[in-house]
């Protein structure tokens, strides 16, 4: 699944992803490319919360890219 964020700023990015996660089943993946420079640090709590693989990113020039595995969610609520 591919997400395009390109243009969106915190926290639309995090949020599309995590609608993208909650609809794929363990092991798929899902790419992101956004623009927002905060992007980068959102995605590593995002994964480290709710356990999910952070396979790749590349954030030398924007778009900026991540490709995510899904993992046993810890928990499915962002609020928590």
């Amino acid at each position: 699944m591919k997400i395009d964020a390109v243009g969106l700023l915190c926290p639309e990015p995090i949020m599309m992803l995590h609608r993208a996660i909650q609809k794929i089943s363990e092991g798929e993946k899902v790419e992101l490319y956004a623009t927002d420079p905060s992007t980068e640090r959102d995605i590593d709590r995002f994964c480290k919360f709710l356990g999910h693989n952070l396979l790749e990113k590349k954030t030398n020039e924007a778009p900026f890219y991540f490709l995510i595995e899904k993992q046993g969610n810890k928990q499915d609520d962002l609020s928590n």
